[in-house]
């Protein structure tokens, strides 16, 4: 399951421009770490409250690692709407951008808070501060590293077939060592994926390794995000899956989404001071901050029992309420969002005359 996360984020990362996240570094940035903490603890604090509410006894720490996995967005249905209806470069590589970023974030705290539902860990802040600069520090170290390495083999192969396998070799291996290390395997192949994406695309690839290399780890992406849900489903099957878990997946989605608002409003507000945004920003941003396969991969991997052998039943209970938040969120958001970004783009292009060029979010 880590494997495929792994796979997930190469592929995000090797489609992104770097040039193109310049400009919007900022935003998001603080989108994508501060936003993201920010997410965990709201959604864990709501959704405790809300299982209390509803009889349900479930510690503290789970509902915190539940926040920590549905905080990542996947953006992928977003950025498809958003080259259909024409919106502003900048707009569809802030998205992505904190798409990917959030990941990596989210994966560190997740696996802090699961070391410490685990009881490998207590609440030693001092430890969580070595650990969380171990795996991100780490990470990104391991990840330009494997890079550079996968540069050079690449600037001694002309065989576009070769060099797809040596990207896919990256990815799986890079993972499997990054483990190992004890370094973070996301943050390690966002890196990787970024720099092999732009480095390597533009200096080691021939245009026909470029097409064949894009169209591999686009049919990669949609098979893993279809694998996981059937995944899922599968371990559904297998839970117990009743009235009161659905129940409880359809009252965190607005949970999730109050969240998600919250955490993109006060942020953007504060930089709006020094920053322009479009009209309706904070709606495109929290609207289109749909969940995926990342969330599902996480919730996957939570173990089923505990170092000394104790059943983790508020596994189902997590599991089935992830799947039914990324379900109900693609269908709603999904089916949603392409309205929503055509009224808020024609109402800042109808305000431009008066105001000047507007942009969607500064560096």
């Amino acid at each position: 399951m880590q494997g495929m996360l792994g796979f997930l984020l190469f592929a995000a990362a090797l489609h992104v421009n770097l040039a193109d996240l310049k400009k919007p570094r900022v935003v998001i940035g603080v989108l994508a770490t501060g936003g993201v903490l920010m997410s965990t603890v709201l959604v864990g604090g709501m959704t405790y409250a809300l299982m209390t509410l509803m009889g349900v006894h479930v510690r503290p720490v789970y509902c915190l690692l539940f926040g920590a996995l549905i905080s990542p967005t996947d953006p992928i249905a977003v950025l498809g709407v958003l080259k259909h209806v024409g919106a502003p470069k900048e707009l569809e590589m802030k998205i992505a951008g904190e798409s990917l970023f959030n990941d990596g974030v989210a994966v560190v705290a997740f696996i802090g808070l699961l070391e410490i539902a685990s009881g490998t860990s207590g609440l030693d802040l001092q430890r969580i501060s070595l650990l969380f600069v171990q795996e991100a520090i780490g990470g990104v170290l391991y990840g330009l590293a494997l890079g550079f390495v996968t540069l050079a083999m690449l600037r001694k192969v002309d065989d576009y077939k070769v060099e797809v396998l040596l990207s896919l070799a990256t990815a799986a291996g890079g993972y499997a060592l990054a483990y190992a290390l004890h370094v973070s395997g996301p943050i390690a192949m966002v890196v990787a994926g970024l720099f092999i994406g732009n480095e390597a695309r533009a200096g080691a690839m021939s245009e026909k390794t470029r097409e064949h290399l894009d169209d591999f780890w686009e049919l990669m992406d949609e098979i893993l995000n279809a694998v996981l849900f059937v995944l899922i489903g599968l371990e559904l099957l297998i839970v117990a899956f009743d009235a009161q878990s659905l129940l409880a997946g359809l009252l965190a989605f607005p949970v999730v989404l109050l969240a998600r608002f919250i955490a993109v409003a006060l942020p953007v507000s504060l930089m709006k001071r020094r920053r322009v945004f479009t009209p309706g920003a904070i709606r495109i941003l929290t609207w289109g901050g749909l969940r995926g396969g990342v969330s599902v991969a996480l919730a996957l991997s939570i173990p089923g029992r505990l170092a000394d052998g104790t059943l983790v039943p508020a596994r189902e209970m997590v599991l089935t309420i992830t799947y039914v938040v990324v379900v109900v969120s693609i269908v709603v958001q999904g089916l949603t969002i392409g309205p929503l970004l055509r009224r808020t783009i024609a109402a800042a292009a109808a305000a431009e005359p008066e105001q000047g060029p507007i942009a969607v979010g500064g560096g």
